[in-house]
């Protein structure tokens, strides 16, 4: 492979839910191709902001099928295939690579913390396993591991279809080490919204975005304006979003974005449980921030 696959915003789409707590497939749509006409680079489908946690194996194949159907190509579409069990993820990848993926994301293997001899065998064998691009997911805050660069750096050599990594470590120093080591076909993802603009004028190659769900026009221009070194415009962007970056996690996510859409009119706050809807003292901080940069 030569070049990189993935540079921009790419959304961590929300999973809209039924009264029932079924799947809203129409609001699933809609809400795709609200995304694609505000210039995201890509759809990340039932990663953790889209409540993969508490999705059936059945409803991820569902989620991934809408998308790849609906999208029709218009944008690529990431199937969030990740779990901590090496077999089901390769499973699950095989489907989503059946069904027309363009990659996959795969979250570190949660809950069981493999040593970083684990992780490496896990990636590789998923990689060997399904052949199509697969974009690692480090995020120690959810999985309880973190996937250390060496390691992270060796699957990239070593596995040619392992084009790109999620880093939601929040540890800059570890990112940039990542930048650094690279090979020059593998992307580096921000996993944060409210540090993308620093890590892209470290190198950074774009971002797996939770607030372009709801923003998606103004944070992709800010990425985009970071990308082309264009800092007066992102730098501006990067304040008048702030705000509602840091919101986006005063209560678990995707709480506060989906409470976001709601007030936009674009589907209903609802929730699989143990998430909840948010509270009236963070609803109405949302409420304010949203106002602020003109959204509602």
């Amino acid at each position: 492979m030569s070049g990189k696959l993935f540079r921009g915003t790419y959304t961590a789409i929300v999973t809209p839910f039924n009264s029932d707590l079924s799947i809203d497939f129409d609001a699933f749509k809609k809400h795709l191709d609200h995304q694609i006409a505000n210039g995201v680079n890509g759809i990340v489908v039932c990663g953790s902001t889209g409540e993969s946690a508490t999705l059936s194996t059945k409803e991820k194949v569902a989620m991934f099928t809408t998308a790849i159907e609906h999208v029709n190509k218009r944008v690529p579409i990431i199937a969030g295939s990740g779990s901590n069990n090496t077999q089901a993820t390769i499973d699950l990848s095989l489907i989503a690579k059946e069904l027309g993926a363009d990659a996959t994301l795969l979250v570190a293997p949660y809950y069981n913390k493999p040593s970083q001899e684990g992780l490496y065998n896990h990636y590789r064998l998923i990689a060997e396993a399904v052949d199509m691009p697969h974009i690692v997911y480090n995020v120690p805050g959810r999985s309880g591991v973190n996937i250390l660069p060496e390691i992270q750096l060796r699957l990239a050599e070593e596995c040619e279809n392992i084009v790109a990594t999620k880093e939601a470590s929040g540890d800059v120093e570890q990112i940039m080490t990542m930048v650094q080591h690279a090979p020059a076909n593998f992307s580096v993802l921000s996993g944060d919204d409210a540090i993308t603009l620093p890590l892209i004028a470290s190198g950074v190659d774009g971002v797996v975005s939770v607030l372009s769900n709801y923003a998606p026009k103004m944070f992709s221009d800010l990425v985009n304006f970071a990308l082309e070194d264009k800092v007066a415009e992102a730098r501006e962007l990067q304040y008048k979003l702030l705000d509602l970056m840091k919101l986006n996690f005063i209560e678990p996510n995707p709480v506060p974005a989906k409470t976001a859409l709601q007030m936009m009119g674009m589907m209903e706050d609802r929730f699989r449980m143990p998430l909840m809807q948010i509270t009236d003292a963070s609803r109405e901080k949302m409420k304010n921030a949203l106002q602020q940069v003109g959204l509602i």
